[in-house]
């Protein structure tokens, strides 16, 4: 596979990043699709190299993910969670990559409950940063997948229309996807209560906003439903589970008002009988087990494109 180049050595987040290169990432990605339905779905392309997973938030997915990407690319695996580093006993985050980074890292993947730490260690190291989620801000990585699992669908997402519906104000994946969606040429529509629907995400090219879900099912090409997170909300934005569900959770009813072809995806885990009606794959496709089956091809891609093999560093 010839090695495409990025414009930047670390991916911090899609709202700057250039469409060039989330089409190389996409591309890349199908090329480790193919070598992940291979007999053998592994390769020697990062043997000798080494990723260092600091996750500091709860993760299954995502974490699972990184694990695997490195291990199908034969790259050692380092990592570490809060509770088994050195920062419960005081040591800052810095010091700790610091540290880390002196055995050799070359590149490291990063969440945080704080927006902005992935750009702080960047700026601090000499190895490649991923941010795998910071706070409400970004998850680029979710995005991605997200686009990748639509593309294969579609072919295209110019002229496409997505609804991205819930709680978007603390939706890291949202606002990701804000960013990565319209960079492709896709509408998006952001349908949720009120006070969840960020000013700042209304006003970037390609983005309308919606309250009212009925008046928006006839025209979506996919629903991407949020994750309803509680541990996120301080107040009350809506009255119960049960008000939401019924005011925007995606029921069959109201699947089978969608276009016939339209998708349903949702980056987990779900709370069924909140976002999603159970038994809504019966109305339309759901994508929701593609969504993280294809999350191991786009992070072997990133891993891929931006750390370098062993040799080229020889060189």
């Amino acid at each position: 596979m010839q090695r495409g180049r990025l414009t930047s050595r670390h991916l911090l987040g899609l709202e700057t990043l250039p469409r060039e290169d989330i089409e190389l990432i996409l591309k890349t990605a199908e090329a480790f699709w193919d070598v992940l339905h291979q007999p053998i779905p592994k390769l020697p392309t990062l043997r000798g190299r080494t990723i260092l997973n600091l996750f500091f938030e709860p993760s299954t997915r995502t974490k699972a993910s990184f694990d695997l990407a490195a291990k199908r690319l034969s790259a050692d695996l380092v990592s570490i969670s809060r509770a088994t580093s050195s920062v419960t006993k005081g040591e800052s985050l810095l010091d700790t990559l610091k540290n880390l980074e002196s055995m050799r890292i070359d590149l490291v993947v990063v969440r945080h409950r704080a927006p902005g730490i992935p750009h702080l260690l960047a700026r601090y190291t000499h190895a490649a940063v991923i941010n795998a989620g910071d706070g409400a801000h970004e998850h680029p990585t979710q995005a991605l997948l997200d686009l990748f699992t639509l593309q294969r669908v579609w072919q295209t997402l110019e002229g496409k229309t997505v609804a991205i519906v819930g709680d978007i104000l603390h939706s890291r994946v949202a606002r990701s996807n804000v960013y990565g969606l319209t960079r492709m040429g896709a509408r998006v529509l952001l349908v949720g209560p009120p006070p969840l629907v960020p000013k700042d995400l209304a006003l970037v090219e390609g983005v309308e906003v919606a309250y009212d879900v009925e008046k928006v099912l006839p025209e979506v090409d996919a629903w991407m439903a949020l994750r309803v997170q509680k541990e996120r909300l301080e107040g009350s934005f809506f009255g119960s589970d049960r008000e939401y569900f019924l005011t925007y959770g995606l029921t069959r009813e109201r699947a089978s008002r969608m276009k016939p072809d339209s998708l349903i995806l949702h980056p987990g885990p779900v709370n069924w009988g909140v976002e999603l009606e159970e038994g809504i794959e019966s109305v339309r496709k759901t994508l929701i087990l593609s969504q993280v089956t294809h999350g191991v091809a786009v992070r072997m891609a990133l891993l891929y494109l931006l750390v370098p093999p062993a040799e080229e560093v020889a060189a």
